[in-house]
Parts: C-alpha cells; structure tokens; sequence
C-alpha cells in the first residue's frame, strides 16, 4: 500500500487547471478549515503582516456609455454623478504626491470610458511617466484596449492594467449588456502581451448565486497565468442604478461576511502569488470581518477617503485598524513580479 504526501503550500506547483468542482469543495469546507489551509497558502508566498497600500484616482469620472448595472458612472444611470472631463496631468500628479506621502504604494488611475480616445492617449501617458518618475506604481483602468494603446501604455512604463471579469462567465450578461465577457479577455490578452501586470478582478453581491462566485474565482485562477493583483469588491448598492434599485431593502443588499470572507479565502488558495485586494464595500465592514479577510489572504488594500464615486475607510482609520491588527504597510516588490524578472 502507497501513501501519498501532500505537497507543503511553498511547493505545491501554480495551477492554471481548477476545475469548478474543485474550487466548490473548497467552498464548501467548514469555515475554520478553509481559514486555515488559505493561510498556509499565505504565509508560504507572502509576509503575513503587511498589506499593499494603493489609492485609487478617478481621473475621468461620469458619462461612461457602458450600462454596468453597479455602476454609478453610466449614462443610462440615474444618479447623482455627473459626466466629467478628462483631468489635468499636474491635478492628477499632485495627487499622486499626496498618495504617496500617505505610505501609498500604487497610484491607480481610473476613467470612465469603454475604451481611451486616441485624443486622450498623450495625456495618459505623461499621466503614467509622471507617476512612475515619483517612484509609485502605476495602474490604470481605461476600459477596453486595442494591442496599439497596449503597447503605447507598457512604453510609458505602466506597471498595472485592471480590466476586471466582474462575475461568472455565465452571470455576466444580467450584469452588463453593452459589452460580452470575451471583449474582457481580448483586453487582458492585450495587456498581456504588451507586458503589463494584469489586474484583475470582479464584485460579489450582485445577487449571484455560489455557483457564479465558483465561475468568477475558476475563471481567474484558470487563465494562462494568473493575475498579479485580484481585486473583490463588495457590491456597494447606489440608487439609480440597476442592481442598487434591485437589490435595494432586500436581503440580497449586502453579501454576508462569511460568504466575501469564503471567497477571497478560496481566491488566495487558487492564485497563491497573487495579491488579493479587499476593495469596495470595505468601509461597512467591521474590524472583525476585515481581520478576518487579511487571515484569509488578503494582503492589498485601497486607503484614502473615496473610491472613485464611493466612499472609503480612509487613512487613520486604517492606521487605527493596522495598529490594532499588528500590521505594517508593504515595502517590497509583489511576489510574482519578483519571480518573473
């Protein structure tokens, strides 16, 4: 009779192969054993008490023809954000300074288009050269890129795209209309093979099932290499959107703790170099929950007082929070860029 050994965390093999029944055992595993195998997971890749530190600018906020059903920024959205023109470089790099005195790492730039204007690519890019000459990490989120805006992006040395998946393959089309799931990939494969680190992500409490959680985490985990950054978002409900009129007074208005915690927990497990961000919705989260995410493998954070359109923690209640966890702000390069270089 043979036994097999189990592989230690630091040298189980990445894996682009998670099947969907795979990834919903680890669901289904009780709660403190998952806890425990995702921070095995953690501690063999990653220091387990710092947390990345990043700021989010909306460099072009409103008017996005995209019809996003979470998204404050679409036109067919009746809220109250209003269409906005593209920032100045010099706002947006004082910005940026103002980021990084407060310990930010990453310095990410967002606006709300389907995809850049050629009209708007030089402002962009002095936006990434300027950023990336403070000594910040760069990330952008532009909507859908051709390989041309790609490479012109990677030139100017942006570190960062995100173009996030945002559910299952299979929920998507109850999400988002103007676009398909493709058109995601075609835009990660791009930045891809420009050179840029992918970021990438999606949001849960849209009123999916488990089984699209499974599809959204098995459709990162199995692509040809996974993202460096993995952004959960929880959904925040904003009137006079689709899914925030939807979901308003309803139980489905807010993912259980449980449930988000499960699932960046199996995210770290599937993607072990990546970096998991708690994103949205982290400014309602107890102390208590967000504890327990950073044990599950989060190890990313957005600090300041806005994300794009909505509110965040901010800076001294996450010093408070770090002071009261035992955790200190990143340092260091992000594991998976360390090993590709």
């Amino acid at each position: 009779m043979t036994t097999t050994t189990a592989l230690r965390p630091e040298t189980a093999p990445l894996r682009t192969d998670w099947t969907r029944g795979e990834i919903s055992a680890l669901f289904d595993l009780p709660f403190t054993e998952l806890l425990f195998r995702a921070a095995e997971v953690h501690r063999a890749h990653h220091a387990a008490d710092e947390v990345q530190l990043c700021t989010l600018c909306s460099i072009k906020t409103g008017g996005c023809p995209e019809d996003c059903g979470y998204c404050s920024q679409s036109a067919s959205a009746e809220s109250d954000v209003k269409a906005e023109k593209l920032m100045d470089v010099a706002t947006v790099l004082a910005a940026a300074a103002e980021a990084k005195a407060a310990g930010s790492q990453r310095f990410c730039m967002g606006a709300a288009w389907r995809s850049p204007k050629e009209r708007d690519m030089d402002k962009v890019v002095a936006m990434v050269e300027g950023v990336k000459a403070m000594g910040l990490e760069t990330c952008m989120t532009l909507g859908m890129l051709d390989a041309p805006q790609a490479q012109r992006l990677a030139e100017a040395g942006l570190d960062y795209y995100n173009h996030n998946i945002d559910t299952s393959p299979e929920n998507y089309a109850n999400v988002i209309t103007t676009r398909c799931f493709e058109d995601r990939l075609e835009t990660l494969s791009n930045v891809r093979e420009a050179g840029i680190s992918v970021c990438c992500g999606g949001i849960v409490g849209m009123g999916e099932t488990r089984g699209d959680r499974v599809g959204f985490v098995h459709a990162l985990a199995t692509l040809p290499r996974h993202p460096e950054s993995v952004p959960v978002n929880a959904l925040v409900p904003v009137k006079g959107t689709v899914l925030g009129d939807m979901l308003a007074d309803t139980p489905l208005a807010r993912i259980d703790d449980i449930e988000f915690i499960r699932t960046v927990a199996v995210a770290r497990i599937t993607m072990p170099m990546s970096m998991v961000r708690l994103s949205a919705g982290r400014e309602s989260m107890s102390a208590a929950t967000q504890a327990l995410c950073f044990l599950a493998g989060a190890n990313s954070i957005f600090t300041g007082d806005k994300l794009l359109t909505a509110g965040n923690a901010g800076d001294d209640a996450d010093a408070a929070l770090f002071a009261k966890l035992g955790l200190k702000p990143m340092e260091g390069a992000e594991p998976m860029r360390v090993a590709a270089e």
